[in-house]
């Protein structure tokens, strides 16, 4: 009978241990919200893809963690930082969202980055590119995953400047990214020898570019920089073409480019453009081979690197909340995910470093002339790849307060 009564004792114990397990993660589930552009210049490059990639990642671990569903929603930030602000209040608040992926747009970013801190949830940030995420404005609770301006200005730049790209005028998104984008390259322009002969702000999602153009052309600068992304890049791109700034001989640097932009531009007019990326489709058998998934449930489109980093930062989220087993305190989760290596199919080995930055390789790329591609979506050769040591900025030179 004793015996009895202490198996029986064991198998209640047992039983509490896994509900407490279970009920520590919140509202029984754990939900994750993608925000970003859903239906503006930002939404080929994010948008739906996104949501796909954060589906895919939770599939790929399995569905659930520790027995725990997780669920994705999602919503249109529309490029403003009080929208953004304000579902994230909702999210946190009243739907017990755990973790904000993507949020492209650096103002957005930094005010959700900002919500997320105080309510001491995780951002997982992959769309953004402004270095301050993890310099000035770095949060124990926000991982920068993808891409930033430094690693940007330091792949590209440099590359043009080595170039004989040695004067350069700028043409900029009249934001926080923006801005920064141009100081992160200017930085880098100086640094190598060369000199910015000046600068032009416009507007987020600018139709016509002429003035703007004009302006750069009349500079003589040998490089015109573009500090701006998605359909103000190819925009701009395109109205150079027609101009004739190109044809008679000044330089177009894509600071920005994503292969969606490519895409739309066409190799006819996109060719030769050096850009820098975090990752394309087909660097090897295992980005293929996921990038295969993804365009079967994406309309043939392949994945942006915008939406790859969100599949590998929600995939490293799921892998800490399983160590972790307790998704109530963001701090905690994102110390987790510092603490384990990251790994998967898409940007290989790395780390999250103190101060929020994932690091990986960065890939130095040239556009193919018509001639070159064999396929749809056949866009890129391959000139160097920045290794992961290399292609952020130094801890030390962020201005980070979670470095000691």
């Amino acid at each position: 009978m004793k015996k009895r009564l202490l198996g029986t004792t064991a198998a209640l114990l047992a039983g509490l241990a896994a509900g407490s397990a279970h009920a520590a993660f919140s509202d029984g589930k754990i939900k994750i919200g993608v925000l970003n552009d859903q239906s503006s210049l930002y939404a080929d490059l994010s948008g739906q893809g996104s949501v796909l990639a954060a589906r895919m990642a939770v599939e790929d671990f399995g569905g659930s963690v520790n027995g725990t569903p997780v669920e994705i929603i999602f919503a249109d930030h529309q490029n403003k930082a009080d929208i953004g602000s304000n579902i994230a209040r909702q999210w946190y608040d009243v739907e017990q969202v755990d973790a904000i992926a993507d949020v492209p747009n650096s103002a957005v970013a930094l005010a959700v980055s900002q919500i997320t801190r105080d309510k001491n949830k995780v951002h997982l940030n992959s769309g953004a590119g402004t270095s301050s995420l993890t310099g000035d404005k770095c949060s124990p609770n926000t991982v920068h995953w993808t891409y930033d301006t430094w690693a940007l200005a330091n792949g590209t730049g440099s590359a043009v400047v080595e170039n004989g790209g040695d004067s350069w005028f700028f043409l900029t998104a009249d934001y926080a990214f923006g801005h920064a984008l141009e100081g992160d390259t200017a930085a880098v322009v100086k640094e190598k020898g060369g000199q910015v002969l000046g600068e032009v702000r416009h507007p987020l999602n600018t139709a016509d570019f002429s003035s703007f153009l004009l302006q750069a052309q009349g500079s003589g600068a040998k490089v015109i920089g573009l500090a701006n992304a998605g359909s103000d890049t190819t925009n701009a791109i395109k109205q150079a073409s027609e101009f004739g700034i190109v044809q008679a001989g000044q330089t177009l640097a894509g600071l920005l480019v994503f292969i969606t932009d490519v895409h739309g531009l066409g190799l006819q007019t996109a060719q030769g453009l050096t850009l820098t990326e975090a990752f394309y489709w087909d660097l090897n058998d295992e980005t293929r081979a996921w990038s295969k998934r993804f365009a079967e449930q994406n309309g043939g489109k392949q994945p942006t690197m915008v939406q790859a980093g969100v599949y590998g930062a929600v995939l490293h989220y799921l892998k800490a909340l399983a160590e972790t087993g307790d998704d109530s305190d963001g701090v905690k989760v994102v110390e987790q995910m510092k603490a384990m290596p990251t790994e998967d199919p898409l940007f290989g080995k790395g780390e999250v470093r103190v101060d929020g930055r994932t690091t990986h390789p960065m890939y130095l790329l040239q556009v193919k002339t018509p001639e070159e591609s064999k396929g749809p979506w056949d866009y890129y050769n391959v000139v160097s790849t920045i290794p992961a040591d290399q292609a952020f900025r130094p801890l030390d030179k962020g201005g980070c307060e979670l470095v000691k």
